[in-house]
């Protein structure tokens, strides 16, 4: 008899295992004469040979199937099962797929929904430093974020950095409780919500703790270099200029850069020029740069928050 192992990562188990593992026995089912155990975080087939690469495949078909669409159901089990080779998808779930960004947690689809957020994905494969630009609820922070989850999952990066400056709107830090990170852990409340979209639990608290996925206040930027990492600066517009300044020579030789910001919600003293501005006016000839503004025709929110907008904008005109 033969054995091998084979190691599920970045996979909720009860979710590619089935119910009381009923996928991994709907498999072992269909393969009498050879013994698949399940036990932790490891399969172990034995058998012989043939069959050890038979029911390989089979269950490699599977966590890639799991890793692109987040879920494995016994539908899927059993075409895997009668399909050659094992490596051939399921006709139902090949949707036009071209939108879309990756698979998330229980199935979340995570795709580009408007033209200017599909040019973000667009841009950020051609670019090491790409400015996205837009107001509220136009999915610029989210886009981003999944664009940067994608590289990572894909191992194109090591890590993930995103930050954001630490700049009230409208209220004051320093009369909520706790130290500087659990005042700043509401600010950064969106960010981990997108995380929580697209990494598992488990493998996100993970990424946390061994700092594979680092999210912390822009003051924290101050004296690095971040190489082999995708690096997300969020509420660009808060930021002044010797910040954006000191952020932008972070970069490392493979480092890839977005940033986000709105222009017209800047919540500094209104004495002071937005870091963002600032850099779109100066780098606005520099090769290599992509910019992509997004607009109220991007607003994936309520269909209010549209017309929220036209007002507003329309009011400032006046």
């Amino acid at each position: 008899m033969v054995e091998k192992i084979i190691s599920l990562e970045d996979v909720s188990l009860v979710d590619f295992l089935g119910v009381e593992n009923n996928h991994i026995k709907e498999v072992a089912a269909a393969f009498p004469m050879s013994k698949i155990i399940s036990r932790g975080n490891e399969i172990r087939v034995m058998g012989t040979q043939p069959e050890i690469l038979r029911i390989s495949d089979i269950l490699e078909s599977l966590l890639q199937h799991y890793q692109r669409y987040g879920k494995i159901t016994n539908e899927n089990v059993r075409h895997y099962l009668t399909a050659n080779g094992g490596s051939v998808a399921p006709p139902h779930v090949l949707e036009d797929e071209k939108d879309v960004i990756l698979y998330g947690t229980k199935g979340v689809v995570v795709k580009a929904r408007t033209a200017n957020q599909r040019l973000m994905v667009e841009k950020a494969a051609e670019s090491d430093l790409l400015f996205a630009i837009g107001p509220a609820g136009t999915g610029k922070t989210y886009t981003a974020v999944a664009i940067a989850v994608q590289a990572l999952k894909e191992k194109k990066v090591k890590k993930l950095i995103i930050t954001r400056p630490a700049v009230e709107a409208g209220e004051n830090l320093g009369f909520l409780p706790g130290n500087l990170e659990e005042k700043i852990d509401p600010y950064l409340r969106p960010i981990y919500d997108a995380l929580d979209d697209m990494i598992l639990g488990e493998k996100l608290k993970f990424y946390l703790e061994n700092r594979i996925v680092e999210i912390a206040p822009l003051a924290y930027m101050r004296g690095r270099t971040l190489n082999n990492a995708f690096i997300l600066l969020d509420e660009a517009q808060n930021t002044t200029p010797s910040q954006m300044k000191m952020f932008l020579t972070r970069m490392g030789p493979s480092s890839k850069v977005i940033i986000t910001g709105d222009k017209t919600q800047i919540d500094l003293p209104k004495n002071q020029k937005s870091g963002l501005k600032d850099a779109l006016e100066t780098l606005k000839d520099v090769k290599g740069i992509a910019f992509v503004e997004l607009d109220g025709r991007d607003v994936v929110r309520h269909r209010l928050v549209k017309d929220i907008l036209d007002a507003y904008e329309k009011k400032e005109k006046e």
